[in-house]
């Protein structure tokens, strides 16, 4: 029997997280990360191929005869490397560009929910800047204004008042902040509540859930300062219990799931549902087409393996065929060190020491901005590292990632000691 081989597209530590539950999954399988980071090639082999490089991905994929292609980012999605593995028959975990649209356009994604009936904020789309500005100039506020394409999860914006919400439809659309995801914009209503993120697996019309989860985006403790791509984040989530997610799966989910098919775009892949729990109930802030990341580096650690069988089968063209995901009991808490200066500028380069005993069954340390260099790892991004606490409760997959994270050094590291705060004080 030959030994499958598998290729995992992306390099930040939602894949690192990736690559350690598919190598949990299938010990014995040829594991290749494209293009990967120093924590990966540790699970698997490397491959120096950008994510976003369609053709040469297309082309290694097809040399090697690989079985089962799972993609981490968006970008790579949204720009055609499912259609482009479809067209040769290769199988490939994740939605194709027509799909991919739910993130990839966050004026398609509204329209789709808006006439499939699916709770969301009230929004309007605009093209135009002086439109959009005379809106919010008439409008209510508190108020948000969002880049429509792709934008790092950094494209949103919240107002407080009309001169906020004027500079923000300014800075996407006229300056250009977030480049091409600014040649459409959303501004919708402010909602009011707590966040809550659940990934579904889908096959095109089903949707099994993950652990829940709920992840801090604001760079300083006590949520303040500016938005990040996530400081950290942790799982399962107070009050959002097995009721709550099936609603959530019934009156969000399925719904998009089934609008996408009549479209004629079938959703496959993960779903990112990005939602906020209002006095209304729950009503969606974003879709994502992929994993969230630092959620991600939380929630599969408490999936105790399973994912590479329905991943698999539905990406040659199979069902879920009630495949449930198999979770531990527990929580888990990650929390991110930055690069000083991060979300803005930083230095690169700066050496990192990680004790050689820190990581163990209870702490797992997920690489997203590092590299190799020739005097050992260094920073190499604005999120260096993820460390994933495991405990029997939140409280103590907390401390266990605080102590893990304060053990980690480079020039200028900084983390958040406060993540899951809500459920903690």
């Amino acid at each position: 029997m030959s030994t499958e081989s598998i290729l995992l597209v992306g390099n930040g530590g939602r894949e690192h997280a990736m690559a350690a539950a598919i190598r949990n999954d299938t010990p014995d399988a040829d594991l290749f990360i494209a293009p990967g980071n120093p924590g990966t090639a540790r699970l698997g082999t490397n491959v120096p191929i950008a994510a976003d490089d369609v053709a040469r991905l297309l082309r290694f994929a097809t040399d090697r005869s690989i079985g089962l292609t799972i993609v981490g980012p968006e970008v790579p999605l949204a720009a055609g490397l499912g259609d482009a593995f479809a067209e040769r028959g290769l199988p490939l975990f994740g939605p194709d560009a027509a799909a991919a649209r739910i993130e990839s356009s966050k004026a398609f994604a509204k329209r789709l929910m808006a006439e499939e009936g699916v709770p969301t904020a009230e929004f309007e789309v605009f093209t135009d800047a002086e439109e959009a500005i005379a809106h919010v100039r008439s409008g209510t506020v508190p108020v948000v204004v969002k880049a429509s394409g792709l934008a790092a999860g950094k494209g949103a914006i919240v107002c407080e008042d009309r001169d906020q919400a004027e500079s923000a439809v300014r800075e996407v659309m006229v300056e250009r902040r977030f480049g091409d995801a600014g040649d459409s914009l959303v501004v919708e209503e402010f909602m009011e509540g707590e966040e809550l993120s659940v990934f579904f697996l889908s096959d095109g019309s089903a949707a099994v859930p993950l652990v829940p989860s709920r992840d801090h985006k604001r760079l300083e403790e006590g949520d303040r300062g500016p938005n990040t791509g996530g400081m950290g984040a942790y799982a399962p989530v107070r009050g959002a219990d097995a009721e709550l997610i099936d609603r959530i799966r019934v009156s969000i989910a399925e719904p998009v799931l089934a609008g996408m098919a009549a479209r004629g775009c079938p959703y496959v892949g993960f779903l990112y549902a990005g939602l906020m729990l209002t006095p209304e109930g729950p009503k969606v802030i974003e879709f994502n087409c992929r994993l969230g990341d630092p959620e991600a580096q939380a929630v599969l650690p408490l999936t105790r393996g399973g994912l590479v069988d329905p991943m698999r089968a539905v990406a040659r063209g199979g069902a879920l065929d009630g495949w449930k995901p198999d979770l531990a009991p527990g929580a888990a808490l990650v929390t991110v060190l930055v690069s000083d200066g991060y979300p803005g500028s930083y230095p690169k380069g700066l050496p990192i020491e990680i004790p050689e005993d820190l990581e163990g069954p209870e702490v797992h340390v997920y690489h997203a901005g590092t590299a190799d260099s020739a005097d050992g790892l260094v920073t190499s991004g604005g999120r260096v590292l993820g460390v994933t606490g495991i405990g029997a409760d939140l409280s103590e997959a907390a401390r266990r990632s605080r102590e893990a994270a304060g053990r980690i050094r480079f020039e200028g590291a900084k983390f958040r000691r406060d993540i899951g705060h809500s459920e903690l004080d």
